[in-house]
């Protein structure tokens, strides 16, 4: 493992967060800058020396491991994707897995927003997605194969997001199907670009579905006025279905009814001062935090 260490030297600065979660700033020729990346290690990856998990690329990558802290988000607190991994996976609800989160950049907008056709912007802003799913594809996803025991192919490597992570992770999975093989959507922004994603790729998509799966989800109520995108997120899982996909172990669409009490907040130790937004919106951190399970038990399930 030493060798390991030494080549990782090489091409990023590394900080050693736990014996289970590194920091790597990873130079990138695709995005032209720095991406710090964040790669948290199954608890028997040191023991079992000889295994090899599936992958796990998360967007927003500074709010989603528990090292984020409590205070992290506006107050709704870091996702504890790694903490909720890890429970799943001992109670043998899903397979251990590699988690590796990316963090987003100031160009957030522009690099999640998936595909589109935004007139009269400059050329630069317009690829930015491109570059992202560039970086992803021909950059990080080799290095993390090459540094980590991963299974390569694309049955074994999915994206998740919320939000605008969840449009760019199923975008990315639409174009790059044999890279990634599942992509899960938390509350997806698909409303951006004039649903573009909806309008112009899905609805045009006159072929099969194509070779992954996909999780599906929102709630049903924005402290905004929205719904969270649950009118927009049915819209795509109804298109999805058209095309072939079908509810099951290929196709999850779960909307999330459900309103926390008082009491809940109290047991969940959410801030009080948050309780009232609490109630009025679920696009936010602690509500993901609360449902991310059924994804990530969607996207790596127990083998049996």
């Amino acid at each position: 493992m030493l060798r390991g260490a030494v080549a990782i030297l090489l091409f990023s600065t590394l900080s050693v967060m736990s014996q289970y979660e590194f920091e790597k700033h990873i130079p990138s020729r695709c995005l032209g800058t720095n991406r710090t990346v964040r790669v948290r290690l199954p608890a028997s990856y040191w023991r079992e020396s000889s295994q090899r998990y599936p992958v796990i690329y998360l967007h927003d990558g500074q709010n989603v491991f528990t090292s984020a802290g409590t205070n992290c988000c506006f107050g709704w607190g870091s996702w504890e994707i790694d903490k909720t991994a890890a429970r799943l996976a001992n109670e043998g609800r899903m397979r251990e897995v590699i988690l590796v989160a990316v963090d987003n950049s100031r160009f957030r907008y522009q690099e999640y927003r998936g595909p589109s056709a935004a007139a009269g912007e400059a050329e630069r802003e317009r690829t930015r997605y491109d570059n992202y799913a560039a970086f992803l594809t021909k950059e990080l996803k080799p290095l993390i194969d090459k540094e980590y025991r991963t299974l390569k192919g694309a049955r074994d490597t999915a994206l998740l997001g919320s939000s605008m992570g969840g449009i760019c992770s199923l975008a990315l999975a639409w174009e790059y199907p044999r890279t990634f093989g599942a992509a899960a959507s938390l509350s997806g922004a698909f409303q951006v670009e004039k649903r573009y994603f909806l309008e112009k790729v899905l609805k045009a998509h006159a072929g099969r579905a194509k070779p992954f799966r996909i999780y599906l989800d929102s709630g049903t109520t924005d402290f905004t006025g929205d719904d969270d995108g649950r009118k927009h997120t049915s819209a795509v899982a109804a298109e999805l279905r058209r095309i072939g996909w079908k509810d099951g172990s290929r196709f999850v669409h779960f909307i999330d009814e459900h309103i926390y009490s008082d009491a809940e907040l109290q047991e969940l130790e959410l801030p009080r001062h948050k309780w009232k937004e609490a109630q009025i919106s679920q696009h936010n951190e602690f509500y993901w935090r609360g449902r991310v399970w059924r994804a990530l038990e969607f996207l790596f399930p127990a083998e049996r």
